[in-house]
Protein backbone atom coordinates (compact mmCIF):
# COMPACT_ATOMS: atom_id res chain seq x y z
CA UNK A 1 0.00 0.00 0.00
CA UNK A 2 1.30 3.48 -0.78
CA UNK A 3 1.84 5.91 1.52
CA UNK A 4 3.83 8.43 0.42
CA UNK A 5 4.34 9.64 -2.79
CA UNK A 6 6.80 12.23 -4.22
CA UNK A 7 6.57 14.26 -7.52
CA UNK A 8 8.79 15.97 -9.23
CA UNK A 9 8.15 19.39 -10.31
CA UNK A 10 9.32 20.61 -13.95
CA UNK A 11 8.74 17.67 -16.89
CA UNK A 12 6.63 15.91 -14.22
CA UNK A 13 3.77 17.56 -12.28
CA UNK A 14 4.03 20.38 -14.61
CA UNK A 15 3.39 20.28 -18.42
CA UNK A 16 5.98 22.11 -21.08
CA UNK A 17 4.25 25.35 -20.37
CA UNK A 18 5.09 25.12 -16.46
CA UNK A 19 1.43 24.61 -15.97
CA UNK A 20 -0.10 21.74 -13.89
CA UNK A 21 -2.65 20.24 -15.74
CA UNK A 22 -6.32 19.53 -14.09
CA UNK A 23 -6.18 16.13 -13.71
CA UNK A 24 -3.03 16.10 -11.77
CA UNK A 25 -4.43 18.38 -9.57
CA UNK A 26 -7.58 16.32 -9.15
CA UNK A 27 -5.87 12.93 -8.89
CA UNK A 28 -3.52 14.87 -6.25
CA UNK A 29 -6.50 15.82 -4.08
CA UNK A 30 -7.88 12.24 -3.88
CA UNK A 31 -4.74 10.96 -3.08
CA UNK A 32 -4.40 13.42 -0.02
CA UNK A 33 -8.07 12.90 1.13
CA UNK A 34 -7.56 8.63 1.06
CA UNK A 35 -4.61 9.77 3.25
CA UNK A 36 -1.35 9.31 1.40
CA UNK A 37 1.40 11.99 1.90
CA UNK A 38 1.93 13.94 -0.43
CA UNK A 39 5.67 15.16 -1.16
CA UNK A 40 7.00 17.84 -4.27
CA UNK A 41 10.50 16.81 -4.64
CA UNK A 42 11.93 19.87 -6.80
CA UNK A 43 15.27 20.90 -7.54
CA UNK A 44 13.48 25.00 -7.17
CA UNK A 45 13.80 27.06 -4.14
CA UNK A 46 10.55 28.04 -1.53
CA UNK A 47 9.47 30.68 -3.98
CA UNK A 48 8.99 28.61 -7.15
CA UNK A 49 7.30 26.15 -5.08
CA UNK A 50 4.59 28.22 -3.07
CA UNK A 51 2.05 29.79 -6.37
CA UNK A 52 2.06 25.60 -7.61
CA UNK A 53 1.62 24.26 -4.04
CA UNK A 54 -1.67 26.80 -3.44
CA UNK A 55 -2.86 25.39 -6.34
CA UNK A 56 -2.90 22.08 -5.16
CA UNK A 57 -5.56 23.46 -2.17
CA UNK A 58 -4.51 20.45 0.21
CA UNK A 59 -7.50 22.19 2.45
CA UNK A 60 -5.74 21.85 6.18
CA UNK A 61 -3.94 19.17 4.86
CA UNK A 62 -0.07 19.09 6.58
CA UNK A 63 2.38 18.20 3.44
CA UNK A 64 5.54 18.39 3.00
CA UNK A 65 8.06 19.50 0.11
CA UNK A 66 11.67 18.22 -0.67
CA UNK A 67 13.52 21.33 -2.36
CA UNK A 68 16.53 22.41 -3.46
CA UNK A 69 17.76 19.06 -4.81
CA UNK A 70 16.73 17.64 -1.04
CA UNK A 71 18.70 20.52 0.62
CA UNK A 72 15.95 21.22 2.67
CA UNK A 73 12.42 19.86 3.45
CA UNK A 74 9.49 22.07 4.73
CA UNK A 75 6.49 21.65 6.18
CA UNK A 76 3.51 23.09 3.50
CA UNK A 77 1.61 24.60 6.47
CA UNK A 78 3.66 26.98 7.31
CA UNK A 79 7.06 26.45 5.35
CA UNK A 80 9.17 26.14 7.87
CA UNK A 81 11.79 24.05 7.81
CA UNK A 82 11.55 20.02 8.94
CA UNK A 83 15.20 19.44 8.37
CA UNK A 84 17.78 20.74 6.38
CA UNK A 85 21.37 20.31 4.85
CA UNK A 86 23.82 23.74 3.89
CA UNK A 87 26.91 24.65 2.39
CA UNK A 88 30.24 25.65 4.71
CA UNK A 89 32.12 28.94 3.98
CA UNK A 90 34.85 27.14 2.73
CA UNK A 91 32.56 24.83 0.11
CA UNK A 92 31.62 28.58 -1.72
CA UNK A 93 35.10 29.07 -1.67
CA UNK A 94 36.13 26.11 -2.94
CA UNK A 95 33.12 26.70 -5.53
CA UNK A 96 34.06 29.96 -6.29
CA UNK A 97 37.44 28.91 -7.12
CA UNK A 98 36.46 26.26 -9.57
CA UNK A 99 35.25 28.83 -11.67
CA UNK A 100 36.92 31.78 -11.57
CA UNK A 101 38.67 30.84 -14.67
CA UNK A 102 35.58 30.28 -16.18
CA UNK A 103 34.14 34.01 -18.11
CA UNK A 104 30.63 33.24 -18.77
CA UNK A 105 29.90 30.55 -16.16
CA UNK A 106 27.73 32.22 -13.14
CA UNK A 107 27.48 30.54 -9.35
CA UNK A 108 24.41 31.09 -7.96
CA UNK A 109 23.13 29.96 -4.41
CA UNK A 110 20.00 29.90 -2.83
CA UNK A 111 18.71 29.78 0.49
CA UNK A 112 15.59 29.85 1.97
CA UNK A 113 14.57 33.26 0.55
CA UNK A 114 16.81 34.39 -1.29
CA UNK A 115 18.37 33.92 -5.07
CA UNK A 116 22.33 35.50 -5.49
CA UNK A 117 24.85 35.39 -7.62
CA UNK A 118 28.40 35.93 -7.06
CA UNK A 119 29.19 38.92 -9.51
CA UNK A 120 28.86 42.43 -9.09
CA UNK A 121 25.41 42.28 -10.83
CA UNK A 122 23.19 40.19 -12.02
CA UNK A 123 24.05 38.56 -15.54
CA UNK A 124 20.48 38.36 -17.90
CA UNK A 125 20.45 34.82 -18.05
CA UNK A 126 20.73 34.45 -13.78
CA UNK A 127 17.62 37.02 -14.16
CA UNK A 128 15.84 34.68 -16.34
CA UNK A 129 16.46 31.80 -14.26
CA UNK A 130 15.31 34.06 -11.02
CA UNK A 131 12.36 35.03 -12.92
CA UNK A 132 11.31 31.12 -13.62
CA UNK A 133 10.97 30.82 -9.63
CA UNK A 134 9.19 34.15 -9.56
CA UNK A 135 11.83 35.96 -7.61
CA UNK A 136 14.84 38.15 -8.44
CA UNK A 137 18.43 37.70 -8.38
CA UNK A 138 20.89 39.18 -5.96
CA UNK A 139 24.47 40.18 -6.66
CA UNK A 140 27.01 39.21 -3.75
CA UNK A 141 30.57 38.66 -3.09
CA UNK A 142 32.33 36.19 -0.78
CA UNK A 143 32.06 38.26 2.32
CA UNK A 144 28.43 39.03 2.04
CA UNK A 145 26.76 35.80 0.78
CA UNK A 146 26.75 34.06 4.49
CA UNK A 147 24.34 37.54 5.18
CA UNK A 148 21.73 34.88 5.33
CA UNK A 149 22.01 31.61 6.35
CA UNK A 150 21.78 28.43 5.52
CA UNK A 151 22.79 28.52 2.40
CA UNK A 152 21.13 25.55 0.89
CA UNK A 153 22.77 24.57 -2.77
CA UNK A 154 24.85 26.29 -5.10
CA UNK A 155 24.25 26.43 -8.87
CA UNK A 156 26.82 27.09 -12.25
CA UNK A 157 24.58 28.88 -15.06
CA UNK A 158 26.24 28.84 -18.10
CA UNK A 159 25.11 28.52 -22.01
CA UNK A 160 25.61 24.88 -22.18
CA UNK A 161 28.65 25.34 -24.96
CA UNK A 162 30.37 27.25 -22.08
CA UNK A 163 28.72 24.77 -19.33
CA UNK A 164 29.59 21.78 -21.27
CA UNK A 165 33.02 22.76 -20.89
CA UNK A 166 32.88 23.66 -17.58
CA UNK A 167 31.44 20.41 -16.22
CA UNK A 168 33.89 18.19 -18.17
CA UNK A 169 37.23 19.97 -16.57
CA UNK A 170 36.04 20.31 -13.15
CA UNK A 171 32.91 17.93 -12.05
CA UNK A 172 35.19 15.13 -11.44
CA UNK A 173 37.24 17.88 -8.34
CA UNK A 174 33.61 18.64 -7.65
CA UNK A 175 31.96 15.36 -7.36
CA UNK A 176 34.65 14.82 -4.61
CA UNK A 177 33.07 17.34 -1.95
CA UNK A 178 29.91 17.79 -2.99
CA UNK A 179 26.88 15.89 -4.84
CA UNK A 180 26.34 17.47 -8.20
CA UNK A 181 23.87 17.03 -10.99
CA UNK A 182 23.38 18.14 -14.52
CA UNK A 183 20.13 19.42 -13.74
CA UNK A 184 19.26 21.03 -16.70
CA UNK A 185 21.13 22.32 -19.80
CA UNK A 186 22.39 25.90 -18.81
CA UNK A 187 22.52 24.31 -14.66
CA UNK A 188 25.18 22.24 -13.25
CA UNK A 189 24.03 21.93 -9.27
CA UNK A 190 26.45 21.59 -6.10
CA UNK A 191 24.95 19.94 -3.31
CA UNK A 192 26.53 19.31 0.17
CA UNK A 193 27.68 15.91 -0.22
CA UNK A 194 25.71 12.81 0.17
CA UNK A 195 22.43 15.04 -0.50
CA UNK A 196 20.06 14.35 -3.27
CA UNK A 197 16.57 14.20 -3.57
CA UNK A 198 16.48 10.51 -2.35
CA UNK A 199 18.30 11.20 1.05
CA UNK A 200 15.99 13.93 2.33
CA UNK A 201 13.11 11.64 0.96
CA UNK A 202 14.59 8.40 2.54
CA UNK A 203 15.21 10.66 5.76
CA UNK A 204 11.46 11.71 5.73
CA UNK A 205 10.12 8.38 5.30
CA UNK A 206 11.97 7.08 8.12
CA UNK A 207 10.58 10.05 10.30
CA UNK A 208 7.12 9.47 9.27
CA UNK A 209 7.73 5.75 9.78
CA UNK A 210 7.02 4.34 5.91
CA UNK A 211 9.43 1.66 4.53
CA UNK A 212 10.62 2.57 1.07
CA UNK A 213 7.96 -0.34 -0.30
CA UNK A 214 5.42 2.23 0.76
CA UNK A 215 6.81 5.52 -1.20
CA UNK A 216 6.13 5.88 -4.90
CA UNK A 217 7.96 8.41 -6.51
CA UNK A 218 7.28 9.86 -9.83
CA UNK A 219 10.25 11.82 -11.89
CA UNK A 220 11.68 12.25 -15.79
CA UNK A 221 15.36 13.78 -15.68
CA UNK A 222 18.75 12.48 -14.26
CA UNK A 223 18.01 13.81 -10.55
CA UNK A 224 15.47 11.84 -10.12
CA UNK A 225 17.11 9.01 -10.69
CA UNK A 226 18.83 8.87 -6.74
CA UNK A 227 14.52 9.24 -5.79
CA UNK A 228 13.72 6.93 -8.21
CA UNK A 229 15.44 3.83 -7.12
CA UNK A 230 14.63 4.53 -3.25
CA UNK A 231 11.05 4.33 -3.81
CA UNK A 232 9.69 1.05 -3.75
CA UNK A 233 7.26 2.33 -7.16
CA UNK A 234 9.40 3.58 -9.36
CA UNK A 235 7.28 5.98 -12.32
CA UNK A 236 9.08 7.75 -15.43
CA UNK A 237 7.19 10.58 -17.28
CA UNK A 238 6.74 9.46 -20.96
CA UNK A 239 8.69 12.77 -21.29
CA UNK A 240 11.72 11.32 -19.40
CA UNK A 241 15.33 10.24 -20.78
CA UNK A 242 16.07 7.27 -21.36
CA UNK A 243 18.34 6.88 -18.13
CA UNK A 244 15.17 7.85 -15.76
CA UNK A 245 13.51 4.71 -18.31
CA UNK A 246 15.98 2.25 -17.31
CA UNK A 247 15.78 2.55 -14.02
CA UNK A 248 12.16 2.88 -13.30
CA UNK A 249 9.57 0.28 -12.53
CA UNK A 250 7.11 1.74 -14.82
CA UNK A 251 6.10 4.49 -17.18
CA UNK A 252 3.28 6.98 -17.66
CA UNK A 253 2.48 9.39 -20.36
CA UNK A 254 4.02 12.58 -20.65
CA UNK A 255 3.54 15.92 -18.40
CA UNK A 256 1.65 16.87 -21.50
CA UNK A 257 -0.93 14.71 -21.06
CA UNK A 258 -1.35 14.80 -17.01
CA UNK A 259 1.17 11.64 -16.41
CA UNK A 260 1.02 12.45 -13.00
CA UNK A 261 -2.64 11.82 -12.54
CA UNK A 262 -2.19 8.39 -14.34
CA UNK A 263 0.46 7.12 -12.21
CA UNK A 264 -1.34 7.97 -8.75
CA UNK A 265 -4.95 6.24 -10.36
CA UNK A 266 -2.23 3.28 -11.66
CA UNK A 267 0.00 2.52 -8.66
CA UNK A 268 -1.47 4.82 -5.23
CA UNK A 269 -5.28 4.53 -5.63
CA UNK A 270 -5.84 1.36 -7.31
CA UNK A 271 -7.88 -1.02 -5.21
Amino acid sequence: MIKLIAIDMDGTLLDHNKKIPEDNIIAIRKAAEAGIKVVICTGRMQSGVIPYFEQLDFAGHDEYAILNNGCSVHHTSDWSLHSYSELLREDVALLAKASADYPGVYLTFADQINYTVLENVVPDLVAYDAGLVFTEAKPVNLGTVFDNRPIFQAMYLAEKSVLDIFQAEQAELLSKTFSTVRSQSYIFEAMPKGVTKASALAKLSADLGYSPEEVMAIGDADNDLEMLAFAGVSVAMGNATETVKSIAKYETSSCDEAGVARAIETYALKK
